[in-house]
């Protein structure tokens, strides 16, 4: 499918461009896209503002994604427990021997959906600077060989990078392929959706949107501030990033990286087309990435405790969360996706076809699966438009 260059909007859904237009009004908002589509057709297909310092931004920008990448890595997971190659129930070990270590021999592929494999801590988890978390193999054994928290038999405990190390081995060692090939050959290529990368094309490297700002924790460097946050009841949370995590993000080395759980980097249209399909009964013109089943029982929530690690409730399903819109007054329960760190994420919502996908440059800053408000307030939007017109 080639980049069209020219933006669409359907009439229905000209309200929630018009908010999207003034998220960025000035040079300093940054930029960002947002795809929209409706029982598979789109709708909603416009960008703006700036990619980077004085270049606008267009329809080729792409933008690293962060926890956004968590529902692309679990679609694949569904895939394979589709065609019976996974058993959600089974043991991680079955699959990944060397995960058997250190007591976490019973802990299976559905705990590690919903973030209760008491994975959780990168800090510390290897020794050395900060570029040795750029060797995914080097952090994957690390979490294969590293004791699980306890509380992961209570409750959720965000695996806010882990995630994504975990995700791409499972795939890996069912399928005997390389995670982003798999990615490639069963989302990427059927769907058109070529922008899903985990390990950014080098030919492909100058679309990407510069980020910023500098990430901060408590209003101080990431360091300083993910410090003091270990002395706080968010000490978990600081424990989910290393040392030096701010410097991380922003190299140009983690393109090479496979870190699903941190390190996409995705268009509005690629991912607003996987999840048009999660809406539409698995389904997006013509081709079949998940039966209906499969999505119900992916979609369905599976713990809704105080996560350990964010410090209050997330309504997790398997892989993905809930998807909050507010002032809405309804409780769309059946939508559901990723948010980024930063503010960007995507969401399909079966019971109104409606899918939908954001990304920016901009970053909110807080440390939750949530991001900011403006997806949430896009999705508020659209998800009522929606409603209205089916």
């Amino acid at each position: 499918m080639g980049v069209s260059t020219s933006q669409s909007v359907d009439r229905r859904f000209v309200r929630l461009v018009t908010v999207f237009d003034h998220l960025f009004r000035k040079p300093s908002h940054g930029g960002g896209a947002l795809c929209v589509y409706l029982h598979g057709e789109p709708v909603v297909d416009v960008w703006a503002g700036y990619a980077s310092p004085g270049v606008p931004w267009t329809a080729e920008s792409v933008a690293l994604g962060f926890s956004t990448g968590k529902g692309v890595a679990s679609t694949v997971i569904h895939q394979l427990a589709d065609r019976g190659q996974l058993d959600y129930d089974a043991p991680v070990a079955d699959y990944w021997p060397e995960f058997a270590a250190a007591g976490k021999a019973k802990i299976t592929v559905r705990d590690v959906l919903t973030h209760r494999a008491g994975l959780h801590r990168l800090r510390g988890l290897l020794p050395g600077p900060a570029e040795s978390f750029l060797d995914d193999a080097a952090v994957t054994a690390a979490l294969a060989a590293a004791t699980p928290d306890p509380r992961h038999l209570v409750t959720s405990g965000y695996h806010g990078i882990s995630y994504g190390h975990l995700a791409a081995e499972i795939v890996a060692r069912v399928t005997g392929r390389d995670f982003v090939d798999v990615v490639r050959t069963e989302l990427a290529e059927p769907l058109g959706a070529e922008e899903l990368w985990f390990r950014v094309p080098h030919d492909q490297r100058h679309r990407i949107a510069a980020t910023f700002p500098r990430l901060r924790a408590a209003g101080m460097d990431w360091d300083t501030g993910s410090d003091l946050l270990t002395r706080t009841r968010f000490a978990a949370a600081a424990e989910t990033t290393p040392r030096g995590f701010a410097d991380l993000i922003v190299d140009d080395r983690v393109h090479d990286s496979v870190m699903p759980g941190v390190n996409g980097v995705f268009s509005a249209r690629a991912l607003a087309r996987v999840y048009a399909a999660l809406a539409n009964g698995g389904e997006l013109d013509g081709t079949r990435i998940l039966s209906p089943d499969a999505i119900r029982h992916a979609a369905t929530r599976q713990v809704f405790t105080p996560d350990y690690v964010l410090a209050f409730r997330i309504p997790w399903a398997l892989g993905f969360h809930g998807v909050p819109m507010k002032p809405s007054k309804s409780d769309p329960i059946s939508a559901f996706g990723h948010f980024g760190l930063g503010g960007s994420g995507a969401f399909a919502d079966p019971e109104t076809g409606l899918s939908l996908a954001f990304v920016t440059n901009r970053l909110g800053g807080k440390l939750t699966p949530l991001g900011d408000a403006r997806l949430t307030r896009l999705s508020t939007i659209a998800h009522n438009i929606a409603k209205s017109v089916s």
